[in-house]
């Protein structure tokens, strides 16, 4: 197969080949991931969020968040009460981006400790230069 349709090549019938990589840059970084997999839990406050995502400051929580929403992975939904409640939910797509991803994330949970040990071994050679 010469990966034509008609006579039209794969490039040709998509606006820009490297859309891909730079969704993929948008949905794959490390924070975006953790927080499609605790919104696959059900809807979730800004604060669950934060206390449930490890690491993450409340600036990048924001700015992921808006980036997701953006995107369509996420819908923010804001209830008019003192104080305002707000909270995120996946979209449709959101769901299949979390199916996509969760053997990617169980992956790197079964393997941590691997990793860590890898990482570790590799380290203490005489001849690895500094990380």
């Amino acid at each position: 197969m010469n990966g034509t349709a008609g006579g039209e090549s794969w490039a040709a019938r998509t606006k820009d080949p490297c859309q891909a990589r730079e969704v993929l840059g948008i949905v794959g970084d490390k924070w975006s991931l953790l927080i499609v997999r605790n919104l696959s839990q059900g809807p979730r406050r800004f604060t669950e969020l934060k206390r449930s995502v490890d690491g993450i400051s409340q600036r990048m929580l924001t700015v992921t968040l808006r980036g997701l929403e953006r995107d369509g992975i996420l819908t923010r939904t804001v209830r008019n009460v003192m104080p305002p409640h707000v909270s995120y939910e996946l979209t449709p797509m959101g769901r299949t981006l979390r199916e996509a991803t969760a053997p990617l994330l169980e992956w790197s949970i079964t393997h941590l400790t691997h990793i860590d040990a890898a990482r570790t071994a590799y380290d203490a050679r005489p001849d690895t230069p500094p990380a």
